[in-house]
């Protein structure tokens, strides 16, 4: 018999339906994650598994209501079946393994033939186990959903101008070599997370950078405001945790300030004020600021030198410059920090003291591209 324990995760990092409900969206990407995380970013393979009769069973752990529960299950079943071709004969969903106050879920796959499903099935005195005392098993079947449609943001209509102005060309270029930083950043941080955290913000922050490098074929490159708000519904679809929130939260910030500012043309000072902004929203929801050895230590020491140059009516694009060189040394200070927030604020000071925050680095990763590439389009017109 194999068994796959999924580790427990999070329920607010992988299926934040709480901090999701003021949207009035359906939250789809927990289970999601989850199951993905397993079947792709681990040494586990769902592929290994018999393509028969399959159990699978999830518990909350103590302080997950049990409708969110039901919706965890409710999404992790049919991929199982839909995306794995998984024959998934038995769903246990309940109490099975609790914490008083540990807010998460756990999932557990394990191959089943008959024998094993008949002691399954077996009447029990266990008080929480889903059978009845005589044997009576309860259905448990989760319809199958029709699949999901794949079509791709560029498959719509696209909101990109047909004519760039200089402005949509610069931005363009900002954008692409941003999330291509990130897209070649993400074995190293995903080396570094493995030490202070989960192991996957590289494959998180891979995911986020795709997208938008997807998707900016359909941006609306000439209105910066609308432009940043497009780079957060990209991350939004894909990225899942802490980070496709925080950089939501940023995103959404920074929309809005561009936005207040849409009555005039933007200027180095209103992507400043954005920037601004969007720190102070992360900063607010997430519980973080500097000295925390977060992504904030990259980004806030990046800000502190924009707002000096610009003020002091220095070149825009060399303010721009010697800020991200700021965010960089930022981020290597981060390594001799002790960490007040995440996962790293669990892991021992030797270790930490080797490692730089993975979020920081990414943070100042595309920082750094982005004003190089903007850099390098004012150099060539």
């Amino acid at each position: 018999m194999l068994l796959v324990r999924i580790v427990l995760f999070s329920w607010k990092e992988f299926c934040p339906f709480q901090s999701r409900r003021e949207s009035g969206k359906e939250e789809n990407e927990g289970p999601r994650t989850v199951v993905g995380v397993a079947t792709f970013d681990s040494n586990i393979h769902f592929y290994n598994l018999k393509r028969a009769l399959q159990q699978v069973s999830r518990w909350m752990l103590g302080a997950t209501p049990l409708m969110e529960l039901m919706i965890a299950a409710g999404k992790a079943v049919p991929r199982l079946q839909l995306e794995h071709g998984l024959a998934v004969d038995r769903v246990y969903t309940g109490s099975f393994m609790t914490s008083l106050d540990m807010a998460g879920f756990s999932i557990t796959v394990m191959n089943a033939d008959e024998a094993i499903l008949d002691r399954l099935d077996a009447p029990t005195k266990a008080p929480n186990w889903p059978v009845g005392a005589d044997g009576y098993r309860p259905p448990a079947q989760i319809p199958v959903p029709v699949p999901p449609s794949h079509t791709n943001k560029n498959e719509e209509t696209s909101n990109r101008p047909k004519q760039l102005s200089p402005l949509g060309h610069i931005l363009e270029a900002a954008i692409e070599a941003a999330a291509t930083a990130v897209v070649n950043l993400r074995d190293s941080l995903n080396e570094w997370d493995s030490k202070v955290g989960d192991g996957d913000c590289g494959s998180t922050m891979f995911r986020g950078a795709s997208a938008i490098l997807e998707d900016i074929k359909s941006y609306p490159l000439n209105d910066p405001a609308e432009t940043v708000n497009e780079i957060g519904s990209s991350i939004r679809r894909v990225m899942g945790g802490t980070s496709g929130i925080i950089y939501d939260i940023f995103c959404k910030a920074a929309y809005a300030q561009l936005k207040a500012d849409s009555h005039s043309v933007i200027t180095p000072l209103h992507w400043a004020g954005a920037f601004e902004a969007a720190i102070a929203a992360v900063s607010k929801y997430g519980g973080a600021t500097a000295g925390y050895r977060t992504l904030l230590d990259a980004l806030i020491p990046a800000l502190s030198v924009l707002k000096e140059k610009l003020t002091a009516g220095d070149d825009p694009v060399e303010a721009f410059v010697l800020s991200a060189e700021a965010a960089v040394a930022g981020a290597e200070s981060t390594k001799h920090m002790l960490a007040q927030a995440g996962r790293s604020s669990y892991v021992s000071t030797d270790i930490l003291a080797s490692v730089p925050d993975p979020g920081a680095m990414a943070a100042s990763s595309w920082y750094k591209a982005a004003a190089s590439a903007v850099k390098d389009k004012y150099r060539a017109s």
